[in-house]
């Protein structure tokens, strides 16, 4: 791990787009103002952005920098293998579409106790640490969305991880239902370094209610953004804090507070214990849209859309939540959220383990009058 530059790595899950298609213009030229300023971490794995993302690294970055130049890690999904000898095609082409010759990191994706079970089943750990013994894999690593109990039964049978990406942020540290300070001690119990997702939730720290956006303004400097991203990264074993960037203008305020990196005082964590407050006296869904609900959704329902429009009614109570509702599900043919046939497949996708079927209820019941 050797040759990772800095502590603030580029997530491409959410990169730009453009007419549905990864905007490269743009992505190249963040990729450059990355690089030029110090940073080389890059983070993909093989469905982000509906397949798009390792062909917009091959595109904007690997077929543009010497390989010495980046540190990329991609990751294996439980979508695209029914078998252990599923695995090695699948990885070939991941890393034909990425353009290397090896992952610097490979991380068995989004491990939980279902999950953690298939991948043993398909022997997907033994597979990964062959590949990483013949050279294609130089770090072997696991991204965790589950209860810190399971998190140390996956480190306790297999000693080789030798990374591990939780979701972090000052909205979940105590939650009960992602367990981010619970996993983190974990990590740190079995000295594995630590790679942060999600530490502004999937924008939700970005685009403060009111209330808890004039708590930061007092502070009198700094987005909402930099204190999400700098609380996540002043622990200690935090060896990368990844941020999905979907603009250049993304790209060029979080290098301008990451690149002399300094944690958090005491005078802003108080501030980040009053936003926090102000959230959880709100009762807003904790929904990071990440998306891996509508893949397998039957009725095709945006389902972080219609969560979000209703955390935008609760927070401002205002008619403009229920135009955007229809706007939502009128669009390229979605499904209302009372179109919801209960089949749950949303909920064991969910790394947040929401109650998605009773909240497309409630959402039905206040937009659907």
């Amino acid at each position: 791990m050797e040759n990772i530059k800095k502590n603030f790595g580029f997530g491409c899950m959410r990169l730009p787009m453009k007419n549905g298609e990864v905007d490269t213009e743009q992505t190249c030229r963040m990729v450059d103002a990355f690089l030029e300023n110090g940073f080389n971490y890059f983070d993909t794995a093989h469905g982000y952005l509906n397949g798009k993302s390792e062909g917009a690294l091959k595109a904007c970055l690997t077929s543009r920098y010497p390989r010495d130049r980046y540190i990329l890690t991609d990751k294996l999904t439980n979508f695209f293998f029914k078998k252990q000898d599923d695995i090695r095609p699948l990885f070939q082409s991941q890393l034909e579409a990425c353009g290397v010759d090896y992952f610097d990191f490979y991380l068995m994706h989004a491990q939980g106790a279902d999950n953690f079970n298939y991948f043993k089943k398909c022997r997907a750990y033994e597979t990964a640490l062959e590949l990483k013994a013949e050279g294609k894999i130089r770090h072997f690593g696991i991204s965790f969305h589950d209860r810190a109990e399971v998190l140390e039964q996956i480190l306790t049978e297999y000693p080789q991880v030798e990374v591990v990406q939780i979701q972090f942020n000052y909205l979940d540290y105590e939650d009960p239902a992602v367990e981010s300070r619970k996993c983190y001690e974990v990590c740190r119990k079995y000295g594995k370094p630590v790679i942060v997702m999600e530490p502004v939730k999937g924008g939700t720290l970005a685009n403060l209610p009111e209330q808890a956006q004039t708590v930061l303004d007092q502070l009198g400097g700094g987005s909402a953004a930099s204190y999400a991203i700098r609380y996540a990264a002043g622990f200690d074993g935090m060896m990368m804090v990844l941020s999905g960037m979907s603009s250049m203008e993304q790209m060029v305020e979080n290098i301008s507070f990451m690149k002399d990196f300094r944690p958090l005082d005491d005078k802003e964590l108080e501030a980040i214990d009053k936003v926090r407050e102000i959230y959880h006296s709100m009762n807003l869904i904790p929904c990071t849209a990440c998306r891996y609900c509508v893949a397998g959704c039957p009725k095709h329902i945006s389902i972080p859309d219609l969560l979000a429009v209703m955390n935008t009614k609760q927070i401002h109570h205002d008619w403009n939540a229920d135009y955007y509702y229809n706007v939502v599900h009128t669009g390229g043919g979605k499904g209302k959220a009372s179109d919801c046939i209960q089949c749950g497949k949303c909920e064991k996708a969910c790394p947040q383990h929401l109650p998605i079927r009773k909240l497309l209820v409630d959402v039905a019941k206040e937009f659907e009058k």
